[in-house]
């Protein structure tokens, strides 16, 4: 198990809309995210019309796809979904690089929260660990990131 896991609680979360952004490339991957995604919202009663499910080519193309989400004004809080595993070239560290600046930058100027959701991983191994139907589902942990955010919104605006 992971250090980090986000708080696992109830929350207070009436009438929230949320966008999950996946990608599909490295689709075996992406979908245990997705799976994993889905299941923790369930769990917390988050589902059926509160959660929208849209599939982008890869991972560069989340950060926009987070900002035209955002930019609706239909949506509390998006989780974004991918893989990139490393190989022979740099081009691993240029899509890593921009797609968690992407990601970052669209939170912060749509002031919303933006799970990350992106495993970068040096093999198809660790990426299918990190998307299994187990624990260290990071899909899992990024909707359940979100949740907790909006309930800490929710405290600052005293609500």
């Amino acid at each position: 198990m992971s250090e980090f896991r986000p708080e696992e609680g109830i929350f207070d979360l009436d009438d929230v809309r949320i966008a999950v952004i996946a990608a599909r490339w490295n689709a075996e991957v992406t979908d245990g995210l997705l799976a994993g995604a889905v299941r923790a919202l369930g769990r917390h009663k988050i589902d059926g019309n509160a959660v929208e499910v849209y599939r982008v080519p890869g991972a560069f193309e989340l950060p926009l796809a987070a900002q035209q989400a955002a930019r609706t004004g239909r949506f509390d809080a998006i989780i974004t979904l991918g893989c990139v595993i490393r190989g022979d070239t740099p081009h691993f560290d240029y899509v890593c690089s921009e797609t968690t600046r992407g990601i970052g930058e669209v939170s912060l100027k749509e002031a919303l929260p933006v799970a990350f959701g992106l495993l970068t991983t040096d093999n198809l191994q660790q990426a299918l660990e990190r998307s299994g139907d187990n624990e260290e589902n990071k899909g899992e942990e990024a909707a359940l990131t979100v949740l907790e955010m909006l309930s800490v919104f929710k405290q600052m605006q005293g609500k």
